[in-house]
């Protein structure tokens, strides 16, 4: 039986490729297993010659892209474990055994080839990726997926076999780092770090920093409703409403100003906004989980479960008949005083804002409805 495979995504490295693979064949020897060499290889050059002529099976992505290499190279594992590294050579497959090892002990799911909590030798990282891109991304996932990892973007990793079945990888991109321990949290897997070097890459990096960086956050923000909706919507919708409700009742004051009715919009603005944030959450929740991408949870879970279209429908309804009873009022006390008594600027916007949420409340249960079909 096949212990371990490795599988190493390439493009254009015959610089490099045949170390990487005699320092795998190495691995084997010396720990007595059986092991097979798998590369995923989209090169002009000589790169899969080389692999082919030292042994490893060569196979040709029919895409490009870094995640789809290793998902199309994961067809072709047999391996109990299976470890995946870059062909460039920064990283040490001597190294190996260290990734192997807390697989065998039972100790975790996914072992990560940890840079940052090793060595980085000098010119193997530029400044932008080691002390900002790196670690502000890596930070985003811990906040985001509790993730609890120090290097989210090593490319050294081991897990076993069975826990493929488990994630739900479907990256093609550079994201595939970051989608891969996401789901490896989501899904409960115990995921440990060990210390490993990283060394200079021999020829020109293919990393794009800005636009790949960009990428891990669009899919970490795109993954994450909670943080990309629901918590700023609740900010904006809290202050917002706040404000209106005080500035009815009381005199505001900011330092030595009154707030005033351009204040008072504003705050309707924020309260408007941040009731389109809540629903977007709850649309994007609703529809990633109709997707298979996450499963529904805390709000999300609270809605589909208890939130019927007509309970939306009704609550928007009770919404704008409030909103629309507080217009009538003002509009009826202003005829009453022989339209005299003109309606201040901030009761108006009360009125308003609750026949606008109102509105948005009956609408968007509607369109929530379509998206879950269930609920």
């Amino acid at each position: 039986m096949t212990e371990i495979s490795v599988v190493i995504p390439s493009l254009n490295e015959e610089k490099t490729i045949g170390i990487c693979i005699s320092k795998i064949k190495k691995v084997f020897e010396n720990m007595g297993v059986d092991g097979e060499i798998i590369v995923a290889d989209n090169s002009s050059d000589r790169t899969p010659e080389i692999a082919r002529s030292l042994g490893a099976k060569v196979v040709t992505p029919d895409k490009r892209g870094y995640g789809y290499a290793y998902l199309y190279g994961f067809r072709y594992a047999r391996g109990k474990y299976i470890v995946i590294g870059d062909a460039d050579n920064t990283y040490d497959f001597l190294e190996i055994p260290k990734l192997i090892e807390p697989l065998k002990n039972e100790n975790a799911d996914m072992v990560i080839g940890s840079r940052f909590r090793g060595e980085i030798k000098k010119g193997a990282m530029p400044w932008l990726h080691k002390y900002i891109g790196n670690p502000l991304l890596t930070w985003f996932l811990n906040v985001f997926f509790k993730a609890g990892v120090s290097d989210s973007h090593s490319g050294f990793r081991a897990f076993k076999r069975d826990v493929l079945g488990k994630m739900n990888l479907r990256c093609h991109g550079m994201e595939f780092a970051s989608e891969m321990i996401i789901e490896a949290s989501r899904k409960g897997l115990r995921i440990k770090e060990v210390p490993i070097t990283y060394h200079p890459r021999e020829g020109t990096s293919k990393l794009s920093s800005f636009e790949d960086g960009w990428r891990h956050l669009k899919f970490m923000l795109l993954q994450t409703p909670k943080y990309l909706y629901y918590i700023p919507g609740f900010i904006l919708f809290v202050i917002g409403f706040l404000l209106i409700v005080l500035m009815n009742l009381i005199d505001v004051k900011v330092g030595g100003a009154i707030l005033g009715v351009n204040s008072i919009i504003a705050a309707s603005l924020l309260v408007i906004v941040g009731y389109q944030l809540i629903f977007l959450g709850l649309f994007s929740s609703v529809y990633g989980h109709s997707r298979g991408f996450f499963e529904l949870e805390g709000l999300s879970r609270l809605v589909s479960e208890r939130i019927s279209l007509e309970k939306g429908a009704l609550i928007g309804l009770i919404v704008f008949a409030i909103g629309a009873l507080h217009a009538l009022y003002l509009i009826s006390r202003w005829i009453n005083s022989g339209y005299l008594l003109v309606p201040e600027v901030k009761e108006s916007i009360l009125g308003m804002v609750l026949i606008v949420i109102g509105l948005q409340t009956i609408f968007f249960s509607f369109f929530l409805s379509m998206l879950g079909e269930e609920l």
